[in-house]
């Protein structure tokens, strides 16, 4: 096998990826602020972070993969305000929501709930953290917040490349109502305001600061060392480099060998905004009528350190090369093709399956440099090309079939793109279905609607049956925006 090498921000090169404990990955990536619906260019950090975990459990790997959810800051705090709700009504309706848009874009949850820990549930974990900070006057108590003191952690600015003068000068900081003995030193524990839910602590009533949150449950559930960190390059500073500072300074020991950082996101070439009206949601491009598995591609086919142009008219190209994987991989079950193979050449068939087999290997060793996609789907691309011509000479057997289709499938379980589930629901629709039974049984007619028009968006359409009869559910061609 080709040996993996990943880009680490950390040392600013290409590297050998090797993990603490063999056949093993433990890996962290920073989830969403569940304040509002995630829009395309949080989903690119999120693409990106499935295909590598896809890519290391093709390579035999065991993932533990470990996502946060923050439920606690200003931005969810201001939301629940706004709304009138309780912070943890208010947080739930996102929360779900990101689940379901992880389903319908074919993203890989965390294998346990526990891998997906909310900040609001690990408060005892900062705690913990907090108090060994100050144990190590690396922290320091201040009207009831805690700060953390950056100049006593001297490998500050290891992973951005900042110096702590630039950072106090010019950098992103912590600004804060209290009081803080540096500009640079950002807040473990804010003190409680009025009308805002706070938790109790050794300082008294308060919320953790969100930079802290990723350090106690990424080494709660992963260990003080661990092999990935993964995000957006926006969280290199000061969030990932804050998460150094924390976590090396309470342990004293490195806290992650490989950090992974994907490059932003542009729409039509501009940043995304919703005053200029190129500001996307997951739900927006679904509302539209765009396949979320073309979705999916567009974010996936750019090299996750190059920035992605997103454009309506890159989707329309991603319909395009899915309903070409789509059609081939049809070919391969076709019972007509099988039985013209019966007079095709033994020398035909091992030529296609000798296609695939190559062509594997290649994709293979595309994707172990730093996840070389662009050169991955060539890959897939030039192999699809010859064996459709070899198909056109002539069938394949039934047992040639299964081998080509298997190979496919291994291609497709690294990318995510369900070429092979094509034709049965995700989960995503059969968690609709029920939930539209559930509310036609209660007579809940608009809730039936809305139910019945998230299918469709996600490429099913629904025939109801006679009255106790269960609806049926019809897979439509992959769509795109109707011109």
């Amino acid at each position: 096998m080709n040996p993996l090498r990943f880009h680490n921000t950390l040392a600013g090169k290409i590297e050998d990826f090797k993990t603490i404990r063999p056949a093993e990955v433990g890996m962290y990536t920073c989830g969403p602020t569940v304040y509002d619906y995630a829009h395309i260019g949080n989903f690119r950090a999120f693409v990106f972070e499935d295909l590598l975990r896809r890519f290391l459990e093709f390579r035999g790997f065991k993932v533990r993969h470990v996502m946060n959810l923050t439920d606690v800051d200003d931005k969810t705090l201001a939301g629940a305000r706004r709304e009138g709700k309780p912070l943890a009504e208010f947080t739930e309706k996102y929360t779900q929501a990101f689940q379901e848009d992880l389903d319908t874009l074919n993203i890989l949850r965390p294998n346990h709930p526990a891998e997906q820990p909310r900040a609001t549930r690990e408060i005892p974990a900062m705690i913990q953290l907090i108090e060994r900070l100050l144990k190590k006057d690396r922290a320091y108590v201040s009207e009831g917040s805690v700060y953390y003191r950056v100049s006593s952690f001297p490998g500050y600015g290891k992973l951005s490349r900042k110096n702590l003068e630039q950072n106090i000068k010019g950098a992103r900081v912590d600004v804060d109502e209290y009081d803080k003995e540096e500009g640079a030193d950002f807040a473990l524990w804010k003190k409680a305001k009025e009308g805002e839910p706070a938790w109790d602590s050794p300082w008294g009533k308060g919320r953790p600061g969100w930079h802290l949150e990723c350090s106690a449950m990424s080494m709660k559930y992963l260990g003080e060392t661990f092999d990935i960190h993964a995000g957006g390059e926006d969280l290199i500073f000061p969030h990932h480099e804050n998460e150094i500072a924390q976590s090396e300074g309470a342990t004293g020991v490195p806290f992650v060998r490989t950090w992974m950082h994907c490059r932003f996101l542009l729409v039509d070439g501009e940043k995304m905004s919703k005053s200029k009206g190129n500001f996307y949601t997951l739900r927006d491009l679904l509302a539209k009528g765009y396949d979320p598995m073309a979705i999916r591609y567009a974010l996936l086919s750019t090299h996750y350190r190059q920035p992605l142009n997103f454009t309506l008219e890159g989707l329309k190209a991603a319909r395009e090369s899915l309903e070409r994987l789509d059609h081939f991989y049809a070919r391969l079950t076709d019972p007509l093709m099988k039985t013209r193979s019966e007079k095709g050449g033994a020398t035909r068939r091992v030529a296609l399956t000798k296609i695939f087999e190559e062509g594997l290997i290649r994709f293979d060793e595309a994707l172990s440099e730093d996840l070389g996609i662009s050169e991955a789907m060539a890959v897939v691309f030039e192999s699809l090309r010859e064996a459709n011509q070899q198909l056109d000479r002539g069938g394949l057997t039934g047992e040639d079939s299964s081998a080509c289709r298997g190979i496919v499938e291994k291609i497709d379980s690294v990318l995510g793109l369900g070429i092979a589930d094509n034709l049965k629901p995700s989960p995503a629709v059969l968690k609709l279905m029920k939930e539209r039974e559930e509310a036609r049984r209660k007579k809940d007619f608009q809730g039936s609607d809305d139910a019945r028009k998230r299918i469709e968006q996600l490429g099913w359409s629904v025939k109801d049956g006679r009255p106790g009869e269960p609806s049926q559910l019809k897979r439509k061609k992959r769509v795109w925006e109707k011109e």
